[in-house]
């Protein structure tokens, strides 16, 4: 069910778009109603829509201003232009303001019904796109974490990128972008886990795991121990060893 909102300052053409035509046999659910741009903007800064339905002539900020802003914030909200005749023109204008669709005032449902019908195939279709990007995305972020956890004692960015066949610089902002944080981070957090899992095993000398985790240089290791878990390697084993006894 795709979310939508209404937004006019005619409360009998509002109401009744929202009580009357029945949205959700087309797929789509009301979930607010507003009389201008400004309040339309300042629901969906605290919501996730689809859709607006909207008027083109209202107080405080106009339909052409709502689509403008919308614009401006590189949203994928699709846009719907309710119109009177005399507003046909103006209408047009907005079309590079991404509205898709306009109905003439005060709309006929065999109009409303064809128009939403459109949109709901058109938003079936960017929906299908997006998620099987997403879903190639989120499989290539799969795969950098599976190789980490398989090579951290020997790896490096280039390693990953041969493997994804992408280039490091691609891959490495791609990380970024979808978890927040760096690959380089990732691979610290991981050898340190499988770091704090070796400590607890007190046959294993601290430079062992050190080279074990992908350091060959134990004071690097038990710096970069210590700025992880706040502790030393020795203090972390102390400290395991008493809880354990």
């Amino acid at each position: 069910m795709y979310k939508m909102i209404i937004v006019d300052d005619e409360a009998e053409i509002r109401i009744g778009l929202s009580n009357y035509f029945p949205w959700n046999q087309l797929g789509f659910e009301v979930v607010y109603q507003c009389v201008n741009g400004k309040q339309a903007i300042e629901y969906i800064e605290q919501n996730t829509i689809d859709l607006i339905l909207t008027d083109i002539r209202m107080p405080v900020m106009d339909g052409i201003e709502l689509a403008k802003e919308l614009h401006k914030r590189r949203s994928f909200i699709y846009i719907i232009f309710l119109s009177g005749y005399k507003d046909f023109q103006y209408a047009k204008e907005a079309l590079k303001y991404g509205v898709k669709e306009y109905i003439v005032k005060p709309g006929k449902f065999e109009e409303i019904h064809e128009v939403f019908t459109t949109v709901k195939a058109q938003l079936d279709k960017e929906w299908s796109r997006h998620h099987k990007k997403e879903n190639y995305i989120e499989n290539i972020i799969q795969t950098i974490e599976d190789y980490i956890k398989k090579n951290y004692a020997d790896i490096c960015l280039e390693d990953i990128a041969t493997v994804l066949k992408m280039s490091p610089n691609y891959i490495s902002r791609l990380y970024k972008e979808k978890t927040g944080d760096n690959i380089s981070n990732y691979i610290t957090k991981t050898r340190m886990q499988k770091a704090a899992e070796l400590l607890v095993d007190y046959h294993y000398k601290t430079y062992e795991i050190s080279e074990a985790v992908g350091y060959n240089n134990p004071k690097n290791f038990t710096r970069t121990f210590k700025k992880y878990y706040g502790v030393t390697p020795r203090d972390f084993r102390n400290s395991s060893m008493e809880r354990s006894k």
